[in-house]
């Protein structure tokens, strides 16, 4: 897990932050590469569960068992019905 320096003397790890944090930071950067890279998004709209298991450019997501679970259930046709459903998905399941 890479350290992120805020200051010469702070030095924080991903690690350390709260775990709904990271589940949200999990969910954008499995967007945000969904959005720069047309295979990996294709991967996720056909094979969620590969997606998540191959990961992206060597880093994996951080998502909870929940995430995973709603994010593999759901059959989409692009990247914009796919984070609607699980918004929805996340909102009934609340």
């Amino acid at each position: 897990m890479a350290l992120v320096s805020y200051s010469s003397r702070t030095t924080y790890s991903s690690r350390a932050k709260a775990p709904q944090m990271e589940n949200r930071m999990g969910l954008s950067a499995l967007f945000a590469a969904a959005v720069v890279n047309r295979e990996f998004r294709n991967l996720l709209l056909r094979d969620p569960k590969t997606a998540l298991k191959n990961g992206y450019l060597g880093e994996q997501f951080y998502l909870s068992n929940e995430e995973q679970r709603r994010l593999t259930s759901i059959r989409a046709e692009s990247l914009a019905d796919l984070a609607q459903q699980l918004m929805v998905t996340k909102t009934v399941g609340d």
